[in-house]
């Protein structure tokens, strides 16, 4: 089979054929119908940032397909069924899974990350993980649910709890930050979506946000948000993993409000302390997504409540797979997706 695999960081992945996969007990093998390209990606492949398992390894954790093959003992799946793959596997057995809270599993696997992942044409995986995925819902571009719609929703109901009617503010509306303000409307709430690209704000307006703020020309654009809302918003979203957004975030809550802060960032952010003290923020970070979350995800998406299909903006083929990375890297469209397909 053909792979798309990284050798490295500061090097291009490189087209390969691989041995297929075969599944063991418990394992079925996934013909993968799309993957999604991720900023997780570019972290290894840009910033020297490690991936568990060392090179040479296949990437891509943003999977959906058909399954090819069942191993042995699996008997609740058929040859041919549509599947998501979820970006990571829990355990099942830690403290935290046994809490509920399988999204931070102790012993969590990572698709492109501890095992060979998606940019592939076959994958194999544990049959438990997977979910099945209706017959009306866009197969390729489904995949994005597994990380990149995922993500967002558990931000906004589990960590950010959500209610209608509240005021919300998301900071960065790219590939992550636009599924925050679709499930942030889908949930009933009032959004303003802040970022520095004219085109993303269109996108926000696209998917649900009442009011867009473009941050290049607003020398403070916490103090912004607090005059529009009258003293500031319910829940604010950092998706960006930048610390003075982080900070902008914190400083447009009103008093009693929330920050969730869903980007990723290698360095400290500085926090007014007593402001979070005596004002009774809530500061909550928030990683990837529970599987018990899935299937209501799966629901919204098939009932169009959230929408999937606009969000991909370019698909590429497993040989233009570095070309999609450039267009991830330039911040180019929404999503691009990887079709081995083509």
């Amino acid at each position: 089979m053909k792979a798309a695999v990284f050798y490295g960081s500061h090097r291009p992945l490189a087209l390969e054929e691989r041995a297929m996969p075969v599944a063991g007990p418990g394992e079925i093998v996934v013909k993968v119908a799309a993957c999604g390209l991720c900023h997780t990606d570019l972290h290894y492949i840009d910033h020297d940032v490690p991936t568990f398992a060392p090179p040479p390894l296949v990437l891509g954790h943003e999977a959906s397909g058909t399954i090819y093959e069942l191993g042995p003992n699996v008997a609740d799946w058929h040859l041919g069924d549509r599947v998501l793959i979820p970006a990571v596997l829990s355990c099942g057995r830690c403290e935290a899974c046994r809490r509920g809270r399988e999204n931070i599993c102790e012993h969590g696997v990572m698709l492109g990350n501890h095992i060979d992942g998606a940019y592939a044409e076959y994958i194999r995986v544990p049959s438990k993980d997977v979910l099945a995925l209706p017959p009306d819902l866009p197969l390729e571009e489904a995949c994005l649910i597994a990380d990149a719609v995922s993500t967002p929703y558990h931000a906004v109901v589990n960590r950010g709890e959500v209610r209608p009617g509240q005021r919300v503010v998301v900071f960065g509306c790219g590939g992550v930050g636009i599924n925050v303000v679709q499930v942030a409307v889908a949930a009933g709430a009032d959004v303003w979506a802040v970022d520095v690209k004219q085109q993303r704000l269109a996108y926000a307006e696209q998917f649900g946000a009442a009011h867009l703020i473009d941050a290049s020309g607003i020398p403070d654009v916490a103090k912004a948000i607090r005059r529009e809302t009258g003293g500031g918003v319910d829940v604010a979203f950092e998706a960006i993993g930048n610390p003075a957004t982080i900070r902008q975030a914190l400083e447009s809550l009103h008093r009693g409000g929330r920050l969730v802060v869903v980007g990723f960032s290698a360095q400290p952010a500085e926090l007014p302390v007593g402001k979070i003290m005596f004002a009774e923020l809530d500061i909550r970070g928030s990683l990837g997504c529970r599987p018990v979350d899935y299937p209501r995800i799966i629901e919204l998406a098939r009932s169009g409540k959230i929408r999937v299909a606009p969000l991909v903006t370019e698909r590429v083929s497993l040989g233009e797979i570095n070309h999609g990375l450039d267009a991830l890297r330039e911040g180019r469209g929404l999503r691009t997706i990887v079709v081995p397909s083509m």
